[in-house]
Order: structure tokens, then sequence, then C-alpha cells
């Protein structure tokens, strides 16, 4: 899924001022408001709620891959809450050293949480799909969901979002994929 590749960039910024803070640099707070406001609506109001809507009921029915459900259920619910922490610390001003650390937490916690979350949908979840839903079935799933993206987001959807986050990445210097090459 797509959406898996604009969240890794949105972790990327996450990383980057979480180094920050630890490093005692300073960035841009709006960064961090703007990329979970991202988080908020295109991960977690429509990514994860298709999952939860159209994709968690299908295995728990199928009894198939139930735990791994369960605690990915679990791993939205707990993202939503560290995101509402992220939002209200990069909002707060970030005025003391105290307020970056509470930031830099949060920031850890869901980088942490969601790279092998995303990691298991994509190896583990998504694969499996193939075994409890026909071909039609799956293509239907899928002119569904970019029905729903387009009723949120607009004509422009998922492409719409990419430049949001090439923004907040060339706001804070990491744009250029060549940096990321070792030398």
């Amino acid at each position: 899924m797509r959406e898996h590749g604009l969240l890794k960039r949105i972790l990327l910024i996450y990383d980057e001022v979480d180094a920050r803070i630890a490093q005692q640099k300073e960035f841009p707070p709006d960064a961090v408001t703007n990329s979970a406001k991202i988080i908020r609506s295109f991960i977690e109001q429509y990514h994860e709620k298709l999952e939860e809507d159209y994709l968690f009921p299908r295995f728990r029915k199928h009894n198939l891959l139930v735990h791994l459900v369960n605690v990915l259920q679990q791993q939205h619910e707990a993202g939503r809450r560290v995101t509402e922490q992220i939002l209200a610390s990069s909002g707060s001003g970030l005025k003391s050293s105290g307020d970056k650390q509470k930031l830099a937490t949060a920031l850890h916690q869901f980088v942490r949480m969601y790279a092998p979350h995303e990691a298991r949908e994509d190896t583990v979840l998504f694969p499996a799909l193939h075994k409890i839903v026909s071909r039609n079935e799956y293509d239907a799933l899928g002119e569904d969901f970019e029905k729903r993206e387009h009723q949120l987001f607009g004509k422009e959807g998922f492409e719409g979002m990419v430049p949001r986050v090439e923004q907040i990445e060339k706001q804070l210097g990491i744009y250029d994929l060549s940096q990321f090459t070792p030398r």
C-alpha cells in the first residue's frame, strides 16, 4: 500500500527532529505539527480506518492472523494517543528543554512502533489477504479505497499528500535523497 511509503517518509522526519533535539539543534516546530496532521488525517483517519473496517474483520471472520490483527489494532489506538501528544507538544511552543524532551520521547515511541508495524503488515498481513478474498473482491476493495480517498482528500488524494511531505523534508533539509548514500 502506497500509504506506507508516505508513513515511512514521515518517520524519517520524526527521526530527524528527534536527533536534532538530542543534539540540542534547532528545528521548525511546524514541521512536526504539519507531519502529525498528515499522520492524523491520511494515516489514522483514512488508511488505518480502512484496515479496521474492511481488512481486520475479514481476518477475524476467517480466524486467520487474529493475534496479529489484534496487536495491529492496539497499535493503531496507541498511535492515535501518541499523535495527540506530538500535536500538543509541538503546538505548545517548545520553550523549555523539558518540552522538547517530551516531544522527542513521543516521536521516538511513534517511530519505534510504526516501523515494525508497517513491516509486519507489508510482509505478513497484506500477502495473507489473498488467501481470504477472491481476486474480484480484492480489486473491488482497491476501487472502494480509492473512492474513499478522493471523498476525503479531493481529486488528488495521495498525490496531494506527497508534495506536503516533500515541503516538510525540504524545510528540514532532508529532501535530497543522495545525502543518505554512504560515502
